[in-house]
């Protein structure tokens, strides 16, 4: 099944995209056009109607939050089709030279990334709709970043949102860090939360500060037990947390909840060594 939607947020043209062999997709993907900018490409599982979007909108300028293959899908294919300029942090950067491994479900579900060359986002970006500014909120990955344009009040935010309460986590996640990123994307100033999978049109620092009040709250009972000399087994039996095993049986470990009591962990320990 392939979804394809369009939606509307002020200025900024939204498109969802999702696939499954099977029924409805598991989860889908927003990239967002403004004049010749897109940010983010979606999965290259859709990339016709990624290619159709671009095409369309004559894309000049895309903006990466970070280099999953679901947001970086088809940075590659724009760029040789359109002779667009891809941008990013520079550990997107690094990453996005080469081809990178992926899991069996993360090719099913989104396809593969091809390798792209990426230049260095400004300090400011001047586009049709004003000034925007790239603002750098490790967690969900060490390149994840984020965007304002603050004269708009919009914040596009990749996945550091997903949602007030996180079910599951990769194994590559930062609790700690995606803490830190949340206060910091709380001290600015928006009211448009525009997420790769769950965008918000009114009141965004009220869901960014759902999901850190739950982050700060998991994380703070994580360490308390931690502590007290419990391991990770331990704690999260303890704290009555739940997994999906299926899901977890799926991502061969990659993405679950114990990932979460594990990443706290690992954070709280480098921050006090």
């Amino acid at each position: 099944m392939r979804l394809f939607k369009t939606h509307t947020f002020d200025q900024i043209q939204a498109y969802e995209l999702g696939w499954s062999l099977l029924g409805s997709p598991f989860m889908t993907v927003y990239c967002y056009v403004f004049g010749d900018v897109m940010m983010d490409t979606a999965q290259s599982h859709m990339q016709k109607e990624a290619l159709r979007i671009a095409s369309e909108h004559k894309v000049r300028h895309i903006y990466l939050t970070h280099y999953h293959e679901d947001h970086s899908g088809n940075a590659n294919a724009i760029k040789q089709t359109q002779s667009a300029d891809v941008y990013g942090h520079k550990i997107t950067i690094e990453k996005m030279t080469a081809p990178f491994k992926i899991l069996p479900y993360q090719k099913y579900m989104w396809g593969k990334a091809a390798p792209v060359n990426i230049k260095p986002a400004s300090d400011r970006i001047e586009t049709i709709l004003g000034e925007m500014t790239p603002i750098h909120t490790p967690g969900h990955s060490k390149d994840h970043t984020s965007y304002l344009m603050q004269s708009k009040g919009i914040l596009f935010s990749g996945d550091l949102y997903l949602g007030d309460k996180i079910k599951y986590f990769r194994s590559d996640e930062n609790m700690g860090n995606q803490i830190e990123s949340l206060k910091k994307i709380l001290s600015l100033d928006f009211k448009i939360l525009l997420c790769s999978h769950s965008p918000k049109r009114k009141d965004g620092k009220k869901y960014i500060q759902r999901k850190l009040d739950f982050l700060q709250n998991l994380y703070g009972k994580i360490i308390f037990l931690w502590e007290k000399g419990m391991s990770e087994k331990q704690i999260f039996y303890s704290l009555n947390l739940r997994e999906d095993y299926l899901t977890k049986l799926i991502c061969f470990g990659n993405v679950s909840m114990f990932n979460g009591v594990r990443s706290a962990i690992r954070h709280y320990n480098s921050e006090n060594r």
